[in-house]
């Protein structure tokens, strides 16, 4: 992808405006100065979500995201950097340049790509307006989707449409409009015979298929036709440059949200059920759209949720084949969770039958654990022969050792043999096996020797456990606090002490991270954790050539996490109104109004955190010191009592007591 210039980067922050872009995804209202809304990323009934126009900022108090408008779109619609300022130069008609000069190869690439999604949206609102204002489109396919029960608010929110039955309809206005044939071709729209182009869907109704982000990749269209079993029920756009079926799940554009914010991702069969489950509220469906799951539908989902409920039907034959499909959802290190619908049932015909809350208790309450589900089904046909239960619980097995984790693998080991009432010994060395299998069919060498000693097979990488006392905080109260006040009042002017080559004190104004940064080096110190050291850093570097950072500079920051700090501590969900002296003549100090205090409390802070962990150091040093080594003693312990010294100082300074 393109590097987007600096330039054009300070032009997409300076003209998107957070409350409009966010106004897209949450129903903001009014609260003072800011807007606030339901979160987007968790289901809450009290808004805590809360958008600020003035500092151009955003904080989820559910969640604890936060961050810019490029953060938002990062967090909701899991962009990359680039990616999210894109979206926003388009959203707001940004030119951003290329950084060089394109092939005409790339640029026919580009051109002919441009041109397939430009057709398939052409087509899209071409079936839409069929089916909703021509007679044929009405009688049979509108009223087809009614009598399968949907809602006029659901059709046209999946956009569904239909194909005249003429045969040609569509391909005469496609080319009157002055549509390329070869592409209207490509994209599977039109098929030629015997020098006469005609209609692919004739006489279907048509299911869009959405990228993730909503443009229009290709078509599904289903036959009206229920008679003649040579006709297929199901059309599909054949695959093109932008549409490769494998890589693309149905619905899944009006689904990422819900994914994310319920973290489980439905996955249902077909079009239909993906579609009757949003309207009957549970929104975060999609389908494979009766394609065998694919790694790359897999890692789509992964880009939201770790979770999968796999919806299915009574089919015990379609669920055995859909087998190895959940075979690579472990493989990638998901968690699978399966529901079985009553004989005769699917996400389709059960969700129409029940109210919201009965589904929504009908899936809490037949939620299970894939393992298990897939036990009780093999169990069903072959529990009873015992030659058949040994090839069961090897299937069963290899379906483990596919989980990455190797606590997970342990877990599902132990269960297994609590259920089959096998030495668990037994089942581990059978999991050996399929994983040391795996390995060298990875390496393309031949099979690892067995090694019955080995209780794992993967003995070197032991996982490390950490219990409570050994967990410290990622940071310290006095690190945070120096580099809060550095980013948020760092171009701020104070009066600091300053004595001249004469031996006078006069007063000098300084930016507060002039004032920080001289401290700090005087004393050569630094934040330790990496976040803080790299925000600090960064200061001192730009003061070399006199730039100060302003709080809205670090916003536009390309790391994600640093954006996500300073957003942290601008977001205040209570803040105090100024109109309280105005009205009520009563004083409401800032910390503007104490600059100086709060910044020789913070650089002090750190220099006292600094000091104890010095002496700390010295105290875990004098006890490694052999009793004999006099010397090293007498020179740790003078350091020590300097230490404690410069200690009480700065605590005197603070007006702190240290025991």
């Amino acid at each position: 992808m393109a590097k987007i210039p600096p330039h054009i980067i300070d032009e997409i922050m300076q003209t998107a405006r957070i409350e409009e872009v966010i106004g897209e995804f949450v129903n903001l209202k009014r609260a003072g100065s800011n807007l606030k809304g339901l979160s987007p990323f968790v289901d809450e009934k009290s808004p805590s979500f809360m958008v600020s126009p003035a500092k151009q900022i955003f904080k989820c108090f559910s969640s604890g995201k936060g961050g810019s408008v490029v953060t938002f779109l990062m967090e909701k619609e899991h962009y990359s950097y680039p990616e999210a300022l894109k979206w926003l130069a388009s959203r707001y008609n940004i030119l951003i340049p290329e950084d060089r000069e394109q092939t005409p190869e790339e640029q026919a690439a580009i051109s002919e790509r441009e041109s397939l999604y430009i057709i398939n949206d052409f087509a899209r609102k071409y079936f839409m307006e069929t089916m909703h204002e021509h007679q044929e489109g009405q009688a049979i396919g509108l009223s087809y989707f009614e009598e399968r029960g949907f809602r006029m608010d659901i059709i046209k929110k999946f956009e569904l449409g239909y194909c005249l039955n003429s045969g040609t309809a569509f391909t005469q206005e496609a080319i009157q409009k002055g549509y390329n044939l070869e592409y209207l071709k490509n994209v599977g729209l039109v098929k030629s015979k015997d020098d006469r182009n005609f209609d692919f869907f004739r006489g279907r109704v048509m299911f869009p298929i959405h990228s993730v982000s909503g443009r229009v990749l290709g078509f599904g269209g289903r036959t009206l036709i229920t008679d003649n079993k040579k006709v297929a029920k199901y059309f599909n756009s054949p695959e093109s440059i932008i549409y490769n079926k494998s890589e693309i799940l149905y619905g899944l554009f009006f689904a990422k949200g819900d994914i994310i914010k319920y973290d489980n991702c439905f996955l249902c069969e077909g079009y239909t059920d993906v579609i009757s489950m949003h309207q009957a509220g549970v929104c975060n469906s999609v389908s494979s759209s009766g394609t065998s799951l694919t790694k790359e539908q897999i890692r789509l989902i992964k880009r939201y949720t770790n979770n999968i409920t796999i919806l299915f039907d009574g089919d015990a034959a379609g669920i055995k084949a859909s087998f190895r499909g959940i075979d690579l959802i472990l493989e990638e290190g998901l968690n699978v969770k399966v529901v079985l619908f009553p004989d005769g049932d699917d996400p389709d015909s059960y969700s129409k039958k029940v109210s919201t809350t009965e589904l929504m208790d009908f899936i809490k309450s037949h939620t299970q654990d894939f393992v298990r589900f897939k036990t009780s089904m093999l169990l069903a046909e072959d529990g009873n022969d015992p030659l058949k239960r040994a090839a069961l619980i090897r299937n069963i097995v290899q379906s483990i050792s596919l989980i990455p984790d190797s606590i997970t693998r342990m877990v599902y080991a132990k269960e297994i043999a609590k259920d089959f009432e096998i030495e668990e010994s037994l089942i581990i060395e059978e999991l050996n096996k399929s994983k040391r299998v795996q390995i060298s069919n990875e390496l393309k060498e031949p099979a690892i020797a067995e090694n019955p000693s080995l209780t794992d097979s993967e003995p070197q990488v032991q996982p490390q456990f950490q219990t409570a006392s050994q967990r410290e905080d990622l940071y310290t109260r006095e690190e945070y606090e120096l580099i809060r006040v550095l980013v948020k009042y760092g171009a701020y002017a104070v009066n600091v002490d300053h004595i001249s080559e004469s031996g006078e004190i006069q007063k000098v104004t300084v930016s507060a991270a002039e004032w920080i940064v001289h401290e700090l080096e005087k004393d050569e110190l630094e934040p330790r954790y990496p976040l803080f050291k790299q925000i600090y850093n960064e200061t001192r570097e730009a003061l070399k050539t006199g730039t100060l950072f302003y709080t809205s500079a670090w916003l536009k920051h390309t790391n994600i996490e640093v954006v996500k700090f300073v957003s942290e501590i601008e977001s205040e969900e209570h803040t105090l109104s100024p109109r309280w002296f105005s009205v009520h003549r009563i004083s409401v100090f800032t910390e503007i109004d104490k600059l100086y205090k709060l910044v020789d409390e913070a650089i002090n802070g750190l220099k006292l955190r600094t000091i104890l962990w010095y002496i700390d150091d010295i105290h875990k040093e004098l006890k490694t010191i052999e009793d004999s080594d006099v010397k090293t003693q007498d020179g740790l312990m003078m350091e020590l009592v300097y230490r404690e010294k410069v200690k009480l100082v700065i605590a005197d300074k603070l007006g702190r007591s240290i025991l």
